[in-house]
């Protein structure tokens, strides 16, 4: 497999986290390049860890875990979608705006968008002469710099739209956690 070939996947990785990013920095106050480090590094080190995991894992069990991802990616996605919606609706925004990177919350958002990783990194096992570490790194890399540039865009917009952007940001997780259902069931 080829640089250029990992390149597109950590791209193609990286988008579910970008979109997630745009979300995160429209609930910021303010934005700060911490931000942006904190968000991609959540994002950066689940995408970079997943693929490592799934190739340790192997051939074996990839049938038996690659059923079950859809349902997980949905469930987290869909329970912190709706979180999100309500949230933007409650009167108590001003806690919720103060610590809009909660770690329990990014953790869960981290994971959920790093599912399909697992599975990639079930298919680098069956590749013969990838340098696994090499591309679990290209792909931390990636989903790391375009988490980043999200929350930094994601805060622009958000700014006269912050409510409207969560309604808007819950129902993107949620039509996600939705794709990844009917990807896995139609398989």
């Amino acid at each position: 497999m080829s640089f250029s070939e990992v390149l597109l996947i950590a791209i193609g990785l990286s988008m579910d986290a970008f979109a997630v990013s745009l979300c995160r920095g429209a609930t910021l106050d303010a934005y700060s390049l911490s931000s942006s480090v904190i968000v991609g590094g959540y994002f950066g080190c689940f995408q970079a860890a997943m693929p490592l995991v799934g190739a340790f894992i192997g051939e074996r069990l990839a049938g038996r875990l690659t059923l079950f991802s859809p349902y997980v990616s949905f469930t987290l996605l869909s329970v912190i979608g709706i979180k999100m919606m309500i949230e933007s609706r409650s009167r108590d925004s001003i806690e919720r705006e103060a610590r809009p990177l909660y770690p329990p919350v990014m953790l869960a958002l981290a994971f959920a968008t790093s599912i399909d990783a697992l599975a990639v990194g079930v298919a680098f096992a069956l590749v013969r002469g990838l340098n696994v570490y090499a591309a679990a790194a290209l792909i931390g890399l990636v989903t790391f710099s375009m988490s980043g540039i999200g929350v930094a865009i994601g805060r622009s917009f958000g700014i006269k739209y912050k409510s409207r952007a969560e309604v808007i940001g819950g129902a993107v997780l949620i039509l996600m956690g939705i794709k990844f259902l009917l990807e896995g069931v139609l398989k």
